[in-house]
Order: C-alpha cells, then sequence, then structure tokens
C-alpha cells in the first residue's frame, strides 16, 4: 500500500480519542505512521478506514492493536554500563540515607528491566528493602511481565549482558529451563507491583527515589514528552533519579533545571528542585 497520509492518521487518532478514551495525537508521528502500516501489513487491512471498522466492530481488537503498537523489544540488562553505574554509584547514594528503596518503572513492558532491577538489588543484599511499581499501558504486556517467563532462544542475549555488566553469579542461578522457557524465581518478583498506568492520561499515584522510563519517550512529539516529565518529576522525591533512554535527553524541556545531570553518559538525572 502507498504511504499512509497524516489526514488518515489524524482521523484514526481522533476516533480512538473519542471512542476509547486515549490520545495518541502526540505520537512521534514518523514512528506512528511505521507502527501503523506494520498493523495494516499484519491484519492484513488494505486502509486506515478498514483498521477503524475492526477497532469499532470487533470485541476486544483494540487491546490488540495496542499490543502491537507498543511493541517493545527489550532485553535483561540492556546496556550493561548502565546498570554497573546503578549498582555502584545511583543506588547506594539512594540508601546512604535511607533504609528503604523505592522504585518505578514506567513503561516496563515485558518485564526484563523489572528483573535486571531484581538481581541487582538481590545482589546488593537489599532486594527486601525495595517497593518496586512496574507499570504500563497495554494489559496483556503486564500480564506477561507478571510471568516472568522468557523465551530459551533469547537467554544467550540476556546471558551476554549479564556478564558485562559483571554481575556476581551465573544467570542461570536466577531462572529454571521448563519447557523451552527461563522462568524466573518468583522470589525476585515478591516486592513489585505490576499495573496498568497510562503515563499521558494517568495520574500522579506515588513518590519514589528511581524512575527508569527508558526508550519510552521516542516515541512521543516534545508536546507528550513535556506532559510525561512533568508527571515524573512530580513522582519523584526531591534528590530522586530519574534515567531515561540512551537517545533521549532532558535538555530541552521545560523541567530542565530542575534536574542535574548525573551520568551524561548513561543518561541518569536527579531532581534538585520541586
Amino acid at each position: 500500500m502507498s504511504d499512509i497520509e497524516i489526514a488518515e492518521l489524524r482521523k484514526l487518532t481522533q476516533f480512538i480519542s473519542e471512542r476509547f478514551s486515549y490520545d495518541f495525537k502526540d505520537y512521534a508521528m514518523s514512528s506512528f505512521r511505521r507502527r501503523i502500516k506494520r498493523i495494516l501489513d499484519l491484519y492484513k487491512l488494505k486502509s486506515v478506514d478498514e483498521l477503524i471498522a475492526l477497532l469499532d466492530s470487533r470485541e476486544g481488537f483494540y487491546e490488540e492493536f495496542v499490543s502491537e503498537l507498543t511493541v517493545n523489544v527489550t532485553e535483561m540488562f540492556r546496556d550493561p554500563t548502565f546498570w554497573r553505574v546503578l549498582k555502584e554509584h545511583i543506588i547506594p547514594n539512594i540508601m546512604l540515607n535511607h533504609d528503604k528503596i523505592s522504585i518505578w518503572h514506567a513503561g516496563c513492558s515485558s518485564g526484563e528491566e523489572v528483573v535486571s532491577m531484581a538481581i541487582v538489588l538481590d545482589e546488593m543484599g537489599i532486594l527486601d528493602k525495595a517497593k518496586i511499581v512496574a507499570t504500563d499501558i497495554d494489559r496483556s504486556i503486564i500480564a506477561k511481565a507478571k510471568e516472568a517467563r522468557y523465551s530459551m532462544k533469547n537467554i544467550e542475549v540476556h546471558r551476554k549482558n549479564y556478564q558485562r555488566y559483571q554481575g556476581k553469579h551465573a544467570l542461570e542461578n536466577y531462572y529454571d529451563e521448563i519447557g523451552g522457557e527461563a522462568v524466573m524465581h518468583s522470589r525476585l518478583l515478591q516486592n513489585v507491583s505490576f499495573r496498568k498506568h497510562d503515563l499521558v492520561l494517568g495520574s500522579v499515584f506515588s513518590k519514589f527515589d528511581l524512575v527508569l522510563c527508558r526508550n519510552v519517550m521516542i516515541y512521543f512529539n516534545q508536546t507528550l514528552q513535556n506532559q510525561v516529565l512533568h508527571k515524573i518529576h512530580e513522582s519523584l522525591f526531591k534528590y530522586g533519579y530519574l534515567a531515561i533512554g540512551s537517545k533521549e535527553s532532558l535538555i530541552w524541556c521545560d523541567i530542565a533545571h530542575k534536574f542535574i545531570v548525573v551520568n551524561n553518559e548513561e543518561k541518569i538525572y536527579k531532581k534538585i528542585k520541586d
């Protein structure tokens, strides 16, 4: 099919907003268009109008659509040096003044990042002192994250990342292989609360020492990024830390002055003003 017109995308976002009360209009247009095109190919639809008709008529299709639209390829210990900085600097700094730590994974996807965090905390001997909240807009991906079962086909990638992170043990110490899947030990997630939350329209629901919102905002335009960053700023304790993706930045955002850069390489910031 030919390229999707902006007018068609506007019609689609308008329909979703009215029918499902979700606002996609401020998603980065090139990324949104690419993903919609993939969905049309996947479901063998000839046009955006056909997609709208399907969303309108088929029970449960909207959830499938959101899953496909927000699909996020992720790995355990992705960017191993980032996890080392967390282990060696950020988490010890938080624990200097606290006997507990609260962490929010905003846009947790299928949970590999949450599992990685649990392993880091476990190896630091403070997993039992952590309260972790993991949220995503997609209900089905949250259900997957809760199960913490990952295909053995991908385990080599996770294992190499863990080795580069310089973990204390072997990754095998943290899962059982069952039916071609690595089933992570349930104790890793005992202090994790998974919930559906919309970063765009959802409210501020708690305060955290550390927020990870990595590789989520690359899909948003500047307006939406600003909205989300305001919400995250409000969700952080003063002197709390924010980690974003390696291709993301706070520099231009209108609350940039309320943060200082702690590690520019790994995109870690510290809130210094309420």
